[in-house]
């Protein structure tokens, strides 16, 4: 028998593995990344004349402020491309599909304010109050909107996964760039380490079945 390892041995082993692991875990995420963004670009416009039309459009949520109540201009130029594709006839109805956990923060009636002022008509906004995830409001529009073919309306990195999980699902998706944002660099990062966990919701953690459950 060979003699045990010693504690520095064992230490440095330990430290080679945790580096190992890291290394393998970055490459998987820049995989799931380059996958996502390949397999939705042809369907990922941004230009309004090159968009096919479909009757519901799907805004995707997110905060109208942000932390220190500065407007969120990811916010703002997402409502400001929902109401041009409105007003250019590309889309007849919008969905408005963010988060509600609270009495204090309510994205979907923040969607619906906005784009009023924008001089979208009430009437053709329908509010989706659980789309927490971009997965939830994906699988929702199939499922409790009864909508199989529609425009994903967001920023570009954003599209593309949302694009991913739509075409996963069987749905005829097409989705319009809106404006993106310079400096925002924390949303971006979020989104490249989202987009291994849209594959993992896909193929493995299959909460499609859950969500038809919450319905």
């Amino acid at each position: 028998m060979g003699e045990p390892l010693d504690f520095t041995t064992s230490i440095k082993w330990f430290f080679k593995g945790v580096i190992a692991l890291g290394f393998f875990a970055l490459i998987g995420i820049l995989l799931c990344n380059i996958w996502i963004v390949y397999s939705t670009d042809d369907r990922n416009f941004y230009q309004l004349d090159k968009l096919p039309s479909n009757d519901i459009g799907l805004v995707l949520g997110t905060s109208k402020a942000v932390p220190g109540g500065k407007a969120n201009l990811f916010f703002k130029y997402r409502m400001n491309a929902a109401a041009r594709l409105y007003k250019e006839g590309k889309v007849k109805f919008l969905i408005l599909s963010g988060n509600h956990d609270s009495i204090f923060y309510n994205e979907p009636n923040d969607m619906r304010k906005a784009l009023m002022k924008l001089g979208v008509p009430e009437n053709v906004l329908i509010l989706d109050y659980a789309g927490y995830r971009t997965f939830d409001s994906i699988v929702r529009c199939k499922d409790v909107f009864r909508q199989h073919k529609f425009t994903i309306i967001s920023q570009p990195t954003h599209n593309a996964r949302a694009l991913f999980l739509a075409n996963q699902l069987g749905l005829d998706a097409v989705a319009f760039a809106a404006q993106d944002v310079r400096s925002g660099y924390k949303t971006y990062f979020r989104e490249y380490l989202a987009r291994p966990k849209a594959i993992l919701d896909v193929y493995i953690l299959d909460r499609s079945a859950y969500n038809k459950e919450e319905k």
